[in-house]
C-alpha cells in the first residue's frame, strides 16, 4: 500500500511539474512580427515578371513566410490601398532588418523601384493561448 501511495504521489508531482514547465515555455515563446507592405504598382506586368519572383525568393531564403500578397482586397472601412498589399510573417524585427540589408534584396529592390513605390511597416503579433 505504501509503495502504491508513493508512486501515485510521484506521478502527480511529475504531472504538476511538467504542466508548469510547459506553461513557462509557452510564456517565453515570442510572438511573430508581421511586415505589412503597401505597393503602388506603376507597371504591373514588369513588376510581376521582373521583381516579384526575385523579392519572394529573398524573403523565403531569409526565413520570412509570405502569408498574403496581391491586389484582391476587400475594403471594410476607409480608403482602399492604391495597389497591392503584402503580409509577411517573421520571427523578429531583427530578421526583417537583416533581410532588407542583404545584397540580394537590395539588388531586387532596384528593379522593384522602377515599377512601383513602396510603403512598409511592422506590427508585433500577440501571444496565442
Amino acid at each position: 500500500m505504501k509503495t502504491r501511495l508513493t508512486i501515485a504521489v510521484s506521478m502527480l508531482a511529475g504531472a504538476v511539474v511538467g504542466g508548469a514547465a510547459v506553461q513557462a515555455l509557452h510564456a517565453q515563446a515570442k510572438p511573430p512580427v508581421f511586415y505589412i507592405g503597401e505597393i503602388d504598382v506603376k507597371n504591373a506586368e514588369a513588376y510581376a515578371k521582373e521583381y516579384v519572383p526575385k523579392a519572394q525568393a529573398t524573403i523565403r531564403k531569409a526565413g520570412g513566410k509570405i502569408l498574403a500578397a496581391g491586389s484582391n482586397i476587400t475594403v471594410i472601412e476607409g480608403a482602399p490601398p492604391k495597389g497591392r498589399i503584402a503580409v509577411i510573417q517573421w520571427d523578429s524585427v531583427e530578421k526583417i532588418k537583416a533581410w532588407r540589408n542583404t545584397a540580394e534584396y537590395k539588388e531586387a529592390r532596384k528593379t522593384g523601384d522602377k515599377y512601383a513605390s513602396f510603403r512598409a511597416f511592422v506590427v508585433q503579433g500577440v501571444p496565442q493561448p
